[in-house]
């Protein structure tokens, strides 16, 4: 029998993020999915060393990796479309969710528990409360680098995602913002080595 799950995913490379806007530099899923998976092992890392956390850091780090699978089937739904309404955010979380399930019918059984935690995840747990916020971050990110790359279309984005990070309780996020952020905003120069 064969297995595609893994054939899909690497299929994330051909999904292009952002695509209602005009980007200096395209992103891809994959690209995003790798960035997400840095910043959350970061903040895991931080709330456990700095603020005496028990986050599962391997956890959180892969469930970054996989936090865009479902993508490889529904494709990235532009931001403004997928919170137009609560109908079509619906909608959209369900359609998420059946992807994500077909995506897991790809592997052999013996493995798909496995990789369920991570493609199907607990919303509630501190691992992914984490990943969601260090996807925003990531977002802001992008949004930094296209604004200060002269391109104006991203101005609102960057203000709309940095009200989303500035409402994080999570102590590892707030440090993250007042320690690590501002270098984003560098230019090569300004990083010293």
């Amino acid at each position: 029998m064969e297995y595609d799950f893994f054939a899909y995913l690497s299929r994330m490379k051909y999904i292009k993020r952002w695509a209602l806007m005009r980007s200096t530099v395209e992103e891809n899923v994959k690209e995003h999915s790798w960035d997400v998976a840095v910043i959350a092992h970061s903040l895991a890392i931080i709330e456990n060393k700095i603020f005496g956390g028990k986050v599962d850091e391997y956890k959180t780090f892969a469930l970054a990796t996989y936090h865009e699978a479902g993508e490889v089937i529904t494709g990235d739904l532009p931001t403004p479309i997928k919170y137009f309404n609560s109908q079509i955010n619906t909608a959209y979380k369900d359609l998420e969710k059946l992807a994500c399930e077909k995506l897991l019918d790809k592997l052999p059984e013996e493995l798909k528990s496995s990789y369920a935690e991570f493609i199907t995840p607990n919303e509630t747990s501190i691992e992914y409360k984490i990943m969601k916020s260090a996807d925003r971050i990531a977002a802001y990110i992008k949004c930094v680098e296209e604004v200060k790359s002269g391109n104006k279309e991203f101005a609102k984005a960057k203000k709309t995602v940095w009200k989303t990070i500035e409402k994080s309780d999570l102590n590892c996020v707030k440090y993250f913002v007042e320690n690590i952020m501002p270098s984003f905003e560098k230019t090569l120069d300004d990083l010293e080595i």
